[in-house]
């Protein structure tokens, strides 16, 4: 008998494993030992390679303190691709995302996203050192 190969939804599934373990603050040491496995077993269900078994899962949402649900896409094919997991495996943003949580004024954190979002238009707007140079060529 030929073993199960992994599928588009396993790769999904580790994506998100990995964004909410890192939200956490947890490695996959300390993933693994909480829910039975070894770290490099972690390793292989954030990548994708092996499948995490439905009662192994519901652990993992449990430990992370996510209903099972959050593992899986939501929405129809219609809808954006923007998942708000793909935006925490950017690099930084589980860091700046903690900071922002940590802000306990409503006004200083106003301030704060409106500082965020300027920087994002300025950087989409002023060409990039070497696409300056491309351009002058």
């Amino acid at each position: 008998m030929m073993p199960k190969q992994t599928t588009d939804v396993d790769r999904l599934v580790g994506l998100r494993i990995t964004a909410l373990r890192k939200a956490r603050g947890l490695s996959q040491t300390a993933l693994g030992t909480a829910v039975g496995v070894t770290f490099q077993q972690v390793q292989k269900y954030e990548k994708g390679q092996n499948r995490v078994g439905a009662g192994r899962l519901r652990e993992i949402a449990r430990l992370l303190e996510v209903p099972v649900s959050a593992f899986f896409e939501e929405g129809d094919a219609a809808a954006p691709k923007e998942d708000v997991f793909g935006f925490l495996n950017a690099q930084g943003a589980i860091e700046l995302l903690r900071a922002f949580s940590q802000i306990g004024d409503e006004q200083t954190r106003r301030d704060v996203l409106s500082i965020v979002r300027t920087a994002a238009k300025l950087s989409h707007s002023t060409p990039q050192p070497d696409q300056a140079a491309n351009d002058a060529e």
